[in-house]
């Protein structure tokens, strides 16, 4: 009997321990996230961070795990729209949502954080992304393409995307012709995807 209390206490220690170590590991992601998204905004050089100040794979993985969390902080906000917006695409294709929301971050005419962002346009029922407010579960359901999703999110907040889109703001999937399209300079086709940047750089 005393051998069995103490193999549970034991277990127990063993999976606060990794409870710990893994919520640590958020916290520390999310810090470095915010630290991220706010020199982005500032829109300084577009270098790789730090190796010390970068977003770890482990990091970014502890982050919302069950794809369930509320969506109040970068890495999660991100993930969520590469996630929504091009789950089932091409890694090309998930890598250029990440990188319109990062275009968009701080430029004239949207928000200084990348939550803002993905949520502009809700409070009059205009989302800039459509899945923020379509109605439905924002929850994660493939939990292996969630996993993918945050490791773009995480490249993308280190800076280590390559940004195909050539700096494009805007983006529909080309089986539909939205009537604000003409309004901007096309700048690439990506898989399914179209993207546009403002003309004259003036976001609308």
């Amino acid at each position: 009997m005393r051998l069995m209390w103490i193999a549970t206490c034991l277990a127990i220690s063993l999976f606060s321990s990794h409870v710990s170590a893994t919520d640590q590991e958020q916290k520390k992601a999310e810090d470095k996230a915010e630290v991220l998204e706010h020199k982005a905004a500032e829109k300084g050089a577009d270098v790789p961070v730090p190796k010390a100040e970068a977003i770890t794979t482990s990091e970014v993985q502890a982050v919302d795990p069950a794809g369930k969390a509320p969506l109040d902080d970068a890495i999660t906000c991100l993930a969520r729209s590469i996630y929504w917006e091009a789950k089932g695409r091409e890694t090309n294709e998930m890598e250029a949502v990440a990188s319109v929301v990062m275009n968009r971050l701080g430029h004239e005419g949207f928000p200084d954080t990348v939550c803002a962002v993905v949520k502009q346009g809700s409070e009059i029922k205009n989302c800039q992304f459509s899945w923020w407010c379509d109605g439905r579960s924002d929850q994660v359901k493939e939990d292996a393409e969630y996993a993918v999703a945050k490791e773009i999110a995480r490249k993308a907040l280190n800076k280590t995307l390559n940004d195909r889109t050539l700096g494009a703001m805007y983006f529909h999937d080309k089986t539909v012709r939205p009537d604000w399209a003409g309004k901007y300079i096309k700048t690439a086709d990506i898989g399914r995807f179209r993207f546009y940047k403002p003309r004259g750089g003036d976001a609308k």
